[in-house]
């Protein structure tokens, strides 16, 4: 029985979802064009990728999402300057930034879709009192 247990964690490990994006910074003087890499293991064979910007203490900002089909979705005030193409033969999704500017300081962020499986269904979220009453649900 022990044995059988082992080879179904084995199993689980080996289809674990991971992104894993290279440490420490990147210097590029302004104008220049910068490629800032990502790579992921997935068991779905066309994974949606997403890259997000952080600056400062602010939460993390959607720049695009893109599949092996192509860019899905672009926000607009990046859709000129920032790309990016998943390729699967590498397994890899670089963030290709062109004419660099003094505001693309930043952290970067590489995610996966998707980044929650298993249940399908609408994530409920409860708001509690300090007396852990429920204040508000949120569908």
């Amino acid at each position: 029985m022990k044995h059988w247990l082992r080879n179904i964690l084995i199993l689980t490990l080996w289809l674990a979802d991971r992104v894993m994006q290279p440490t420490g910074d990147v210097i590029a003087a302004e104008g220049d064009t910068v490629t800032l890499d990502c790579t992921f293991e997935t068991s779905y064979s066309n994974p949606t990728l997403f890259w997000y910007k952080q600056d400062g203490n602010n939460n993390p900002k959607f720049i695009l999402s893109c599949s092996q089909f192509g860019t899905v979705n672009t926000e607009k005030k990046y859709e000129e300057r920032f790309s990016s193409k998943v390729n699967a033969t590498s397994n890899s999704v670089p963030l290709k930034i062109q004419k660099l500017q003094l505001s693309d300081s930043a952290v970067y962020y590489c995610a996966l879709q998707p980044t929650v499986t298993g249940n399908t269904k609408t994530l409920y979220k409860n708001l509690w009192s300090k007396d852990n009453t429920i204040l508000h649900n949120i569908h």
